[in-house]
C-alpha cells in the first residue's frame, strides 16, 4: 500500500515544523505571542517527545495511528492547542521534504 515506504524496519524523515500563531498584538508587549514561550512549548511537548524516535514504537500517540505527515501534524496541533489559548489561531505546517508538506488545519 505504501510503496517504497513499506519497510518492515520502518523508515524515517527529517521533518521541518512551522507553527503559526495569529492574533492581535498585545498593547503592552507588542507580541501576538511570546516567541520564547512558543519555542519552549515546541521543544518540551513536541521535539523532546518525537525527535529521533520510532513514532510507531516509542510514542503513545502512534501506537494505533499511522504516523503519516497528516496525522503527525494533527497530533502536534492537538498537543499545542492544549497550551495555547483559543484566542489565537494556530496552524501547523509539517514538511516531509522541501517540496512535500501538510498544513493543519487546512483553512
Amino acid at each position: 500500500m505504501f510503496g517504497k515506504c513499506s519497510n518492515p524496519h520502518y523508515h524515517g524523515h527529517n521533518y521541518e515544523l512551522v507553527v503559526t500563531i495569529t492574533g492581535t498584538p498585545d498593547a503592552e508587549t507588542g507580541y501576538v505571542f511570546d516567541m520564547k514561550k512558543l519555542s519552549d512549548l515546541i521543544r518540551h511537548h513536541i521535539v523532546n517527545q518525537f525527535d529521533h524516535k520510532n513514532l510507531n514504537l516509542d510514542t503513545a500517540y502512534f501506537k494505533n495511528l499511522n504516523p503519516t505527515a497528516e496525522n503527525i501534524a494533527i497530533v502536534i496541533w492537538r498537543i499545542l492547542r492544549q497550551h495555547i489559548d483559543n484566542q489565537y489561531d494556530l496552524k501547523v505546517k509539517l514538511y516531509e521534504t522541501e517540496r512535500n508538506f501538510v498544513e493543519y488545519p487546512a483553512h
